[in-house]
């Protein structure tokens, strides 16, 4: 038999030292394999790309961790590695990286059905990246802080409900993602990973955020969203570089006032949450773009709201709004903004002066009128009005053309007439 008969199918090296073939690719994909054949482990010094995905494999040999640390590029998708026979054995697909003399340097790893991690996998000292792929996780290794070079870590949708005390080792780290997983509060530890940047913590089964959350200084990026967090301490504050905040869908009845500390952020969301009333202090927060309190109880909106001079996106859907502020007025930059859903009855006339709105959603309130200032809105390119009062509605002229005007009742039949252009 020739060698490439012996090996199945792969792709040799284009290098040839005399007439020995050097072997950089292997590939037994869809080869019906039970087992990692043992010829592989012939080419270890050459090989550089190993393919096993879809066969019947049901153990990977410690010996193919060690051969790892040299190869390029090694799949094992779709194969049989069953956690309950093999614990302390994991199934990794190493999709992409850059290789040097010391091994894999720059790693994207992808796993599949197991419950903890290989015993060699820590030996991987040169990893930077590390993603999950299916929900069987139920553990790290004590030693994972090993994987001091780590610089990204996922692993959304698993069974954890806790971090190993020595990642506080993994000082690179700037991405961590660990949604969908099973805690009921935030690892400790995470209060030791001082560069961590982004941190996803959604769908797990949070009741509190804590006040070591604002020991993370450069967190720019924090999803808590989809949790059971009912208190959010006040020394979140400390997040003094956080952007982007999101909490919603969880059990939120108050924001505390210290929320209006983070100077730098741009997005908050809170809603389907329980919340009552918004602090004043949501008036600092001058670099907010983008608004979202929707699915709430709230009957009032602060007047400081008007602070809000970099607002672009305003949700307040499905709340219990009677009124807006006149102070509205004052968010000149809104361009998107949708109340739909409350118990509105009039708008206040400074509305005219936010003359950059294109999309306003009024739907299912209980409006009579709109103030004569709507025809100030000249970018206005999409109201919703529908499921308001019964009778027709009052609405100014508007003496141009593209309004598109969803209007939905049948008592606004007449509305056309009034000065509005909707498109055939």
């Amino acid at each position: 038999l020739t060698k490439r008969k012996l090996l199945g199918r792969l792709v040799p090296c284009r290098c040839f030292r005399g007439e020995e073939e050097i072997v950089s690719v292997l590939d037994y994909s869809h080869c019906g394999l039970q087992q990692v054949p043992k010829e592989v482990f012939n080419f270890e010094r050459t090989l550089e790309e190993l393919y096993l995905d879809a066969n019947q494999i049901e153990e990977l040999p410690k010996q193919l961790f060690q051969l790892a640390r040299a190869l390029r590029k090694l799949k094992q998708p779709r194969n049989r590695l069953s956690a309950s026979r093999h614990p302390s054995h994991a199934h990794w697909s190493l999709l992409e990286e850059n290789v040097g003399a010391e091994g894999v340097r720059e790693g994207k790893w992808c796993s599949a059905f197991f419950s903890g991690v290989p015993d060699g996998f820590t030996q991987l000292l040169n990893l930077t990246q590390l993603y999950s792929q299916h929900p069987f996780l139920e553990f790290l290794p004590a030693n994972f802080g090993r994987l001091v070079k780590l610089r990204i870590l996922e692993l959304r949708e698993n069974h954890l409900k806790t971090l190993p005390k020595s990642m506080h080792k993994l000082t690179q780290l700037e991405r961590l993602d660990l949604g969908n997983n099973e805690f009921s509060e935030l690892p400790e530890v995470l209060e030791q990973i001082q560069n961590l940047k982004e941190l996803w913590m959604d769908n797990n089964s949070l009741q509190v955020l804590p006040g070591s959350i604002g020991k993370l200084k450069q967190l720019v990026y924090l999803d808590v969203s989809k949790n059971r967090i009912e208190t959010v301490d006040l020394d979140i504050s400390g997040c003094e570089g956080l952007e982007d905040l999101l909490l919603s869908s969880n059990m939120l009845q108050q924001l505390p006032d210290s929320i209006g500390l983070l100077k730098r952020l741009t997005t908050l969301k809170v809603d389907d949450n329980q919340l009552t009333i918004l602090p004043n202090a949501i008036g600092n927060l001058s670099l907010l773009e983008e608004f979202d309190c929707s699915c709430n109880e709230l009957e009032s909106l602060p007047s400081t709201i008007g602070y809000l001079h970099n607002l672009r996106t305003l949700a307040v859907d499905e709340n219990f709004l009677p009124e807006l502020p006149r102070e509205i007025g004052s968010c000149k930059n809104v361009t998107v903004m949708s109340l739909r859903s409350n118990k509105l009855e009039f708008l206040p006339d400074e509305i005219g002066q936010m003359q950059k709105l294109r999309v306003l959603n009024l739907s299912d309130n209980r409006l009579k009128n709109l103030p004569f200032t709507f025809t100030k809105l000249k970018e206005l390119a999409a109201l919703w009005l529908s499921d308001n009062q019964v009778i027709p509605l009052q609405i100014p002229v508007f003496h141009r053309e593209g309004v598109v005007a969803g209007l939905g009742n049948p008592g606004f039949a007449a509305i056309p007439t009034l000065g509005f252009h909707i498109p055939p």
